[in-house]
């Protein structure tokens, strides 16, 4: 039997604060293949995503098939925003939320993982994290504030994970992380310079196969999944229609779901994908492939 076998790998998921999103689904489902895993979570919603843990609110989710629990090796402070204490501005250190939280940062998040586990004690490395503050705005009326802040999280940070944790991979190291069909093809509504930070992603995702993939011998890839109602995707305003109109006009008209998203991801991180780097695999239920609308059936 060909078995997906992650055993005695350290993964990292950056951007996990409660078990609704995609982060989640692929950090269980590599747990499931055997890994251990890692998760970042953002500085002001770490404080909930703990005590949601202790007081055992999320049991239910974090139980795997086996029947034993999801257990976090380690759950550290990430704002994916800032690669160094020097970039985070005063009234941020000083906020309640962060500045009991020791360095946030990536380089600091690095610097952690080098702490805990040694030179080389990093597997995989899932990048879950997007942020769009004017993400309901039109592109054409996005202030370039907007347009930037969106760009950084969802994309540069994506270039600087690599940068930083790719040194401490082990031979067949590789990276995943998440975009939406927004950044080819246009998503009325999906604004505030978030699909170009899927597109820069996207982009990101091939040269970063090359470059990594000869300087220290890692994989990157992408998962295109189509939408999903996590609590960050509900800001976007209108998700519901998006799932719904996905649903109708999919090859497969079925509804996503999140664990799909985490099979694939426990593939790609797994040797059965050696030698795939530099894709954007797409799990949508083959709604990337349409190009005209289903039309509605006849009334009556």
């Amino acid at each position: 039997m060909l078995a997906i076998d992650l055993t005695g790998k350290r993964a990292l998921v950056a951007g996990v604060s409660d078990d609704g999103g995609f982060g989640f689904a692929i950090a269980k489902a590599l747990a499931e293949a055997g890994a251990s895993v890692c998760v970042g979570s953002w500085p002001p919603a770490l404080g909930i995503f703990q005590k949601l843990l202790e007081r055992g609110k999320m049991d239910d989710s974090m139980t795997l098939s086996s029947g034993r629990k999801l257990e976090f090796e380690r759950i550290y402070p990430l704002d994916a925003a800032y690669d160094t204490m020097d970039d985070v501005p005063d009234d941020v250190r000083e906020s309640k939320r962060y500045k009991e939280q020791g360095d946030f940062t990536i380089a600091g998040l690095t610097a952690r993982i080098r702490d805990d586990f040694g030179e080389r004690g990093l597997d995989v490395v899932v990048h879950s994290l997007a942020n769009g503050p004017e993400v309901k705005s039109p592109l054409v009326d996005t202030s370039r504030k907007g347009y930037l802040a969106a760009v950084s999280v969802s994309a540069y940070s994506n270039v600087s994970l690599v940068r930083h944790l790719a040194p401490l991979m082990r031979p067949g190291g590789n990276f995943l992380s998440l975009t939406y069909m927004a950044g080819e093809r246009v998503i009325p509504g999906y604004g505030g310079g978030m699909s170009s930070a899927k597109a820069a992603l996207e982009a990101d995702t091939r040269t970063l196969a090359y470059e990594a993939g000869r300087r220290w011998g890692v994989r990157v890839n992408a998962i295109s999944a189509g939408p999903w109602a996590s609590r960050a995707a509900s800001a976007i305003g209108f998700i519901d229609t998006m799932i719904t109109y996905c649903e109708a006009n999919a090859p497969l008209p079925r509804r996503l779901d999140a664990s799909e998203v985490g099979g694939t991801a426990a593939f790609l991180a797994s040797p059965l994908a050696a030698a795939i780097t530099g894709s954007v695999v797409y799990v949508d239920n083959g709604y990337h492939a349409m190009g005209m609308a289903v039309p509605p059936p006849a009334a009556g």
